[in-house]
């Protein structure tokens, strides 16, 4: 995201920075069922958005809610929506819909302990392998992961950006601290924000319009809005070129193939990273939302006491940015992945790591951040 400008520095919470910042980025339509820890963000929306010449809907329940905003974007509109643990479960079926049809939606997952109802106002990232696999067959999704309140806004610029070009669901997967966080930054003026718009038809076809053609097998398609004067069909079973259903084994490759081929072959520009001190490390630190806190302050603490420590804060889960741990390849460096839950970004490591380097953790699901000191004691039997 480019930015220019920079408003004066503001004091609020991850989830009003998140709901600010669709506003900045075009988001028009907001459709959800209320859900704690994501609620807030409904709350001011339903104010903001009419402020802004776009709509607010309250839906009997989740899956409505993800179901109307894919309405609206058919409709040519940037639409969001933001739930939790048991709601992001129930909109699995249309966010495979999404992907198939090539819709473009952000889905906003504010994670909180569980399964079930679970621990409603406690924090977690137990969802993490649901956003990329809930949904059912062979999909590809983009899930990104802030860390602050400053990443909650910026990242939801990301997501609407990346949802739009690619036209495609996008998950931000947020956490119960990181959302109801209240911090200092400075967010840019909206006027700086360079912000992505769908590709469309550049002109009303001469012959028969092909919503789903490309030019190559990575390409984004040029689908219409409904409205404007193009006739096509959207279904969500697997459809041929002109949108219609078929059977066809080599058609049924091409389009699973080319929805991949449109994301992984992007993702250098879809994976984001921040990484310190990789190479000079014997022990890196890898984490991702609210538990990178943690990992920075035991970064701190650490070398302060004269440790080489590296950290790697992920931004980007799905795509999983295999490249970004190739420094990391090397003769006694070992990796900690630390997580709330009981393993689960750590197995993505451990495949990338392949005897490269070695891979352990800090888990916790019990409902409470992991502290810098449990991080620091892990540190402290490797070295």
């Amino acid at each position: 995201m480019h930015m220019k400008k920079e408003k004066k520095a503001q004091f609020l919470q991850g989830n009003t920075a998140c709901a600010e910042a669709a506003i900045a980025a075009g988001v028009r339509f907001y459709a959800g069922y209320p859900i704690t820890p994501s609620t807030e963000i409904a709350e001011i929306l339903s104010k903001r958005l009419p402020e802004v010449g776009g709509k607010f809907m309250q839906m009997e329940d989740e899956i409505a809610g993800l179901g109307a905003i894919l309405g609206a974007s058919l409709a040519g509109i940037k639409s969001m929506t933001a739930t939790s643990g048991p709601g992001f479960s129930l909109k699995q079926e249309l966010i495979g819909y999404a992907a198939l049809c090539e819709i473009p939606c952000v889905i906003v997952n504010v994670q909180r302990g569980g399964p079930s109802t679970g621990l409603p106002t406690s924090p977690a990232q137990g969802d993490v392998m649901q956003a990329r696999w809930g949904t059912h067959g062979d999909h590809p999704i983009i899930v990104l992961v802030p860390s602050s309140v400053k990443e909650m806004y910026d990242l939801t610029i990301e997501a609407v950006n990346f949802s739009e070009s690619l036209r495609t669901p996008v998950i931000l997967l947020a956490d119960e601290v990181i959302g109801h966080l209240y911090e200092k930054a400075t967010f840019p003026e909206e006027g700086s924000l360079k912000l992505s718009c769908r590709p469309r038809p550049e002109k009303k076809p001469d012959g028969k319009y092909l919503p789903f053609a490309t030019s190559t097998p990575a390409d984004v398609p040029r689908i219409a809005d409904f409205g404007e004067g193009f006739r096509f069909n959207v279904t969500g079973l697997i459809h041929d070129l002109d949108g219609f259903p078929t059977q066809s084994p080599q058609a049924t490759e091409a389009l699973l193939t080319r929805l991949h081929e449109k994301i992984y072959s992007r993702v250098k520009e879809i994976c984001l990273a921040d990484t310190e001190n990789l190479e000079g490390a014997s022990v890196i630190l890898c984490s991702y939302g609210a538990t990178a806190r943690s990992c920075a302050e035991a970064v701190t603490e650490a070398r302060r006491q004269g440790l080489k420590i590296g950290m790697i804060k992920l931004k980007t889960v799905w795509p999983f940015p295999d490249f970004v741990f190739d420094p990391c390849a090397g003769k006694g460096k070992t990796v900690i992945v630390c997580e709330m839950n009981l393993g689960q970004i750590v197995h993505e490591v451990q495949r990338v790591a392949n005897g490269r380097f070695k891979v352990t953790g800090v888990h916790s699901c019990r409902g409470t951040m992991i502290t810098p000191k449990e991080i620091l004691d892990k540190i402290g039997t490797l070295i």
